[in-house]
């Protein structure tokens, strides 16, 4: 009787060890994304090299864009600094523009300041081709990036993106309305 009421005690112990590690991403996905070379707001030269080690939060914006990149970069905004309000650390944001050949380094920092952006930890990008935006997003994230002949406006998807620290896509939310804020945290918590 001692000896089962043991291995009973034994077995508990391990169910609530068990219980106390990492938390698992709720519908996760593991797509790697490829290297890039691309200019930040800072002028910087900026690849995957740059951002391993760390969680960061992806999206793709423009700075000319008529309906969702305001409020998506609004979002952006009020999640950084949640994350910052939990205290967590080496946490970064990036923002690739859709939209390269009008988004300057100059133009997307004044764009991202507009929105209080700390850009301490939130690096926005340009510098590369049109076709390499649109490839890019499509065969690492999944996206559709796509400038139309006529017009200014360019066709791209509102989500945010939970991105590890070896560059592996794990989820992606809701950028644009009803940004599941918690969830993300949470998410980037289980990460660290």
């Amino acid at each position: 009787m001692k000896t089962r009421m043991m291995l009973f005690g034994i077995f508990v112990s391990m169910l609530l060890i068990a219980g106390c590690g990492k938390k698992v991403i709720e519908n996760e996905v593991n797509w790697p994304i490829k290297d890039f070379s691309a200019t930040s707001q800072e002028q910087k030269t900026v690849g995957l090299k740059d951002l391993k080690g760390k969680v960061w939060i992806s999206d793709f914006i423009f700075t000319s864009c008529a309906d969702v990149c305001p409020p998506m970069t609004a979002n952006m905004a009020k999640l950084q600094k949640k994350v910052k309000d939990e205290g967590l650390n080496n946490v970064e944001f990036v923002s690739f523009s859709v939209d390269p050949a009008v988004d300057t380094p100059e133009a997307l920092k004044n764009y991202a300041t507009q929105f209080g952006a700390n850009l301490k930890n939130w690096t926005l990008l340009t510098g590369y081709s049109q076709e390499f935006i649109e490839e890019f997003a499509l065969k690492n994230y999944k996206a559709l990036v796509k400038k139309p002949e006529e017009g200014n406006q360019v066709v791209h998807g509102t989500s945010f993106y939970l991105v590890d620290q070896k560059g592996n896509i794990k989820k992606s939310y809701n950028g644009y309305k009803d940004v599941p804020f918690e969830e993300i945290i949470s998410d980037i918590k289980s990460l660290q």
